[in-house]
């Protein structure tokens, strides 16, 4: 259920963000103490409160007139952050030649967690610094945050 109302928003979002310097990053549909719908946009040189604010109140109503999620949900429109997690191809082509934390399912050599440049993406493969990992093994790719 969660998965077909992410993919309702995602489709109209993409279609409110057309012919604007904004992109869709991602969209969560979860359930906290409460429902949460999260949209996560961005662009070139980051995203500001006007931006989200008028995102949030385009996309609510449609949401209101469509009737897509049934019962009450918070929704939040923001920056998906510095630490970023990369979920999508172009997330990854985006990126390319910085530094990303990879978590694996499993140790590799030891290690669950991976630091270094992402150099390049198939959608099966990510190779990190001259380290090549199926995508299996990935739990989740963010961008590296250096304190």
């Amino acid at each position: 259920m969660s998965k077909v109302i992410e993919e309702a928003v995602e489709e109209i979002v993409e279609n409110l963000l057309t012919d604007t310097d904004l992109e869709l990053v991602a969209v969560d549909y979860v359930r906290e103490k409460d429902w949460y719908l999260r949209v996560f946009i961005d662009k070139e040189g980051g995203i500001e409160i006007d931006d989200c604010q008028a995102l949030s109140g385009r996309l609510e109503e449609i949401l209101d007139e469509r009737d897509i999620i049934k019962g009450s949900y918070i929704l939040e429109v923001s920056s998906p952050g510095l630490d970023r997690e990369l979920k999508k191809p172009k997330d990854f082509q985006r990126e390319k030649g910085k530094t990303v934390d990879v978590s694996l399912f499993a140790p590799v050599d030891g290690n669950k967690l991976i630091v270094g440049v992402l150099k390049d993406y198939d959608g099966e493969n990510i190779t990190i610094d001259e380290q090549t990992i199926s995508m299996a093994d990935v739990a989740q790719v963010r961008l590296h945050i250096d304190f």
